[in-house]
């Protein structure tokens, strides 16, 4: 009979793509979850992983087995909760600039880490969130440092930005940079406004919008250039950066806030921050 453990390591390999990922986010060692692999794929007499120095992929049968193994995980917790045990809530605020392309992904990972914890999700601005954990209505906080207002909270990662626009989007020289940008006030904003008036560049509104899926829909819908996040652009989308000879942009910082310090609330941080570059 396969081990359960080692099927949770397993769908946890398989999202992050990573054995030092996946033993980060169960607080073991990237030896420890290979060797449970290892036995799984034994007991299946099936290899469920493809493995070389840079990456890890599924191998056929593992694409045949995640599906299914997430469904026993699913029907595994829900047998746990029988009983009825008291769960506990953490409330958790992400920037949405830095949240994962595939958001139910990243979610379904936040929700198997352990099944007695209810994670109540807010996604927003920076500033918004930074705002909500100041006031206590979040337990954990993860932003980007836009200013000098905090220089506390723990630095997780850094992220980088690039000038996005649609593949056959085309500006003529001497045009205004039509820009797909959120409303004011907000860090993305000035970011891209002081590096374009550093360099005298000229710009305007071509679409405003609230949120990142907004602008990342204006970008590939050919209406303006967008500043995001390169790993958060969506398909269609390139670094028009050297194409309409733009500034660069500066890197932001990840920053966690939180005061919650137990074993239980780092593993669900750990799976939080597991897809920020360091």
């Amino acid at each position: 009979m396969p081990d359960i453990e080692a099927i949770q390591a397993f769908v946890l390999v398989a999202e992050l793509q990573s054995f030092t990922r996946a033993a980060d986010v169960i607080g073991g060692t990237q030896a420890a979850i290979s060797l449970k692999i290892k036995r799984l794929e034994e007991s299946l007499g099936h290899k469920l992983l493809e493995r070389t120095p840079r990456k890890v992929t599924l191998s056929a049968h593992g694409q045949m087995f995640v599906a299914n193994a997430r469904q026993l995980l699913d029907h595994y917790q829900n047998t746990l909760k029988c009983f009825g045990r008291q769960k506990r809530t953490l409330r958790v605020g992400v920037s949405h600039h830095i949240v994962g392309a595939d958001l139910s992904v990243w979610l379904r990972r936040l929700a198997s880490v352990d099944p007695e914890v209810v994670v109540a999700f807010s996604l927003g601005t920076s500033r918004d969130m930074l705002v909500n954990y100041e006031q206590g209505k979040l337990d954990v906080a993860m932003i980007l440092r836009h200013d000098n207002r905090r220089q506390d909270g723990e630095v997780v990662g850094v992220e980088h930005f690039g000038w996005m626009a649609a593949e056959g989007f085309t500006l003529r020289r001497g045009d205004a940079l039509p820009l797909a940008i959120q409303p004011e006030p907000c860090g993305m904003r000035s970011m891209a406004l002081s590096a374009l008036q550093l360099c005298n560049r000229a710009w305007e509104e071509a679409f405003v919008g609230s949120g990142i899926l907004a602008i990342g829909a204006a970008v590939v819908a050919g209406i303006g250039v967008g500043v995001m996040v390169e790993r958060m652009a969506p398909k269609g989308c390139v670094d028009a950066q050297q194409r309409f000879d733009l500034p660069p942009l500066p890197a932001r910082e990840v920053v966690l806030y939180t005061a919650q310090r137990d074993a239980q609330a780092q593993a669900l941080i750990q799976a939080l921050s597991a897809d920020i570059p360091a």
